[in-house]
C-alpha cells in the first residue's frame, strides 16, 4: 500500500461483519440500543442523588431473556446513571430515538491519527454525528465522580463549549475482559469539507506537526506551534469575540475547580469560498475489505499489542471509498440551539463591524477527563527539571487554565478585554 493510501486509512475505516473489531462495536451497540430503549420508555421525572451513582447491568446471550433479546455473542453490559445521561441528551436536545437509529445502523472505525498516549479507540456513527470512545477504567472512575458537577454545568449553561457526553457505558466480555467507553458529539460537521484542524492547549513544548507529516497528509490536526509559526487567528467581530470569551471563562472556570487539564480547544475551519469543491471528505473516509483479516483468537493481549492489531487490520485492509452522500447534507438538528453552532451548523467569521464574512469555525473543548494527580504531578516536577516549565502541558489545573484562555485570547485578538475582568472594572 503506497503512503497516500495509508495516510487516508489513519481517519477512518467502516467496521462491518468480518472486521476483528466487529463483535466489540457489536455488543456496544446492542447493549446501547437496550439500555437506552429501557430507560427513554419511562416516564420522565426528576433526578435524585442516586441517579448519579447508579449502575445498571444487563446479560446478553444467545437464547435471550425477560429483560435482553437473544443475540450474537454472550456478553456483560453496564449502563451507568441512565437517568442523568438521558437528561443531558434531552438537554442537548438529542431525540432519543434519531440517536438509537443513527448509533445502531451503519457506523465508521476510525483512528483519529493513531489511538495516541491513552491508546483510546474512536468509533463514528453512520452518520458522523456521535463518537465512541474506549476510555481506561482511571478515566471511567473520573467521569463517574465529577458527573454531578458536569451535569449542573450543562444545566447552568446551555452553551457550554465542554465536550458533549451523551452515555457511560461498560462491556464485559468472555474471558473476563472489560471494556469502558463514553459516546460523545462530534465537534466536527456531517456536512462540511474541513479545510484545517487545530487541536489548541496553549502549551508550547512538543506541541507541533511536522512539515513531513504535514506534507504526506495536508490536512493531519495540527498544533499549537503550528498555530504561533502560521500567524493565524480566529476572525471575529467584537459580539463574537465577547460570546465566545465568556463562555471558555465559564467552562475553564468548572475545569479547574474540579482539577482537571489537559484539555484542548479543538478548532475545525470550513473556508466557505471553497465550499466542498476539494472532496476532503471523500479522501478521508475509506472501508476496508475485510474477508480475509485473519482472526485473532488470543484475548489476553497489552494494550499496545492491541492497538497495533488494529492499525495492521487497517494498513492491511484493501481500501474502498465511502460514498458521501450517505452523509446528511444539512447540519443535526441539536446544533441549532447552541449559539456556537447555530450559523449553518458552525460559528460563522466576522469583522469589525459584526459583519458574517468567509470561515465557518467548529469549537469544542475536548479530552476533559485528566486529573492532576500524582501522575501527572511527578511528570510537572520532572519535565520542569529538563524543560521550561512555562511551556509544558502538565501544570496545576489553575496556571494551566490562565495559560489555555490566555493563548486563545490572543489566537482571537490582541487587544480583547476579557469579558468577566469588564464587569471586575
Amino acid at each position: 500500500m503506497d503512503s497516500e493510501s495509508e495516510s487516508r486509512l489513519k481517519i477512518g475505516t467502516r467496521v462491518s461483519e468480518g472486521h476483528r473489531n466487529y463483535q466489540m462495536m457489536y455488543d456496544m451497540l446492542t447493549g446501547i440500543r437496550i439500555a437506552v430503549g429501557r430507560v427513554c420508555a419511562k416516564m420522565k421525572r426528576e433526578l435524585t442523588m442516586d441517579d448519579f451513582t447508579a449502575a445498571h447491568k444487563l446479560v446478553f446471550d444467545v437464547t435471550g431473556n425477560e429483560l435482553t433479546p437473544g443475540v450474537k455473542y454472550d456478553f456483560k453490559f453496564k449502563d451507568y446513571a441512565p437517568w442523568v445521561f438521558r437528561n443531558l441528551r434531552e438537554k442537548f436536545h438529542i431525540d432519543a430515538a434519531d440517536y438509537m437509529m443513527s448509533l445502531t445502523n451503519k457506523y465508521i472505525l476510525t483512528e483519529m491519527g493513531s489511538p495516541g498516549k491513552s491508546g483510546s479507540f474512536f468509533y463514528y456513527s453512520r452518520d458522523y454525528r456521535f463518537i465512541i470512545k474506549t476510555i481506561h477504567h482511571s478515566e471511567h472512575k473520573f467521569m463517574r465522580k465529577i458527573l454531578k458537577d458536569y451535569y449542573e454545568h450543562v444545566r447552568n449553561y446551555p452553551n457550554t463549549l465542554l465536550c458533549r457526553f451523551y452515555g457511560l457505558h461498560r462491556i464485559k466480555l468472555p474471558r473476563g475482559r472489560k471494556i469502558h467507553f463514553v459516546v460523545m458529539g462530534n465537534v466536527l460537521p456531517s456536512d462540511k469539507d474541513i479545510h484545517e484542524t487545530f487541536d489548541l492547549k496553549g502549551s508550547l513544548f512538543g506541541r507541533i506537526t511536522s512539515d513531513e507529516e504535514t506534507s504526506k497528509n495536508p490536512h493531519a490536526v495540527m498544533k499549537d506551534q503550528n498555530w504561533i509559526k502560521r500567524k493565524d487567528k480566529l476572525e471575529l467581530g467584537p459580539k463574537k469575540r465577547e460570546l465566545l470569551m465568556a463562555q471558555l471563562e465559564r467552562d475553564v472556570e468548572i475545569l479547574s475547580k474540579l482539577n482537571i487539564m489537559d484539555y484542548s480547544l479543538l478548532i475545525g475551519i470550513h473556508d466557505i469560498q471553497k465550499g466542498n469543491t476539494e472532496c476532503i471528505r471523500d479522501h478521508k473516509l475509506h472501508m476496508p475489505k475485510t474477508d480475509q483479516l485473519e482472526r485473532e483468537s488470543s484475548m489476553k493481549r497489552s494494550q499496545s499489542q492491541k492497538a497495533n492489531i488494529v492499525r495492521k487490520a487497517i494498513r492491511s485492509a484493501n481500501p474502498e471509498n465511502i460514498d458521501t452522500s450517505e452523509l446528511p447534507a444539512s447540519p443535526s438538528e441539536e446544533r441549532k440551539w447552541c449559539i456556537f453552532y447555530r450559523d449553518d451548523g458552525g460559528f460563522r467569521s466576522s469583522d469589525e463591524e459584526n459583519k458574517p464574512s468567509d470561515k465557518l469555525y467548529y469549537v469544542g473543548i475536548i479530552d476533559i477527563l485528566t486529573p492532576y494527580n500524582i501522575i501527572k504531578q511527578s511528570e510537572h516536577i520532572w519535565k520542569s527539571i529538563t524543560q521550561d516549565k512555562d511551556t509544558i502541558s502538565s501544570v496545576h489545573p489553575l496556571v494551566y487554565g490562565k495559560r489555555f484562555l490566555e493563548f486563545i485570547k490572543k489566537s482571537v485578538n490582541r487587544s480583547l478585554i476579557s469579558p468577566l475582568e469588564k464587569k471586575k472594572t
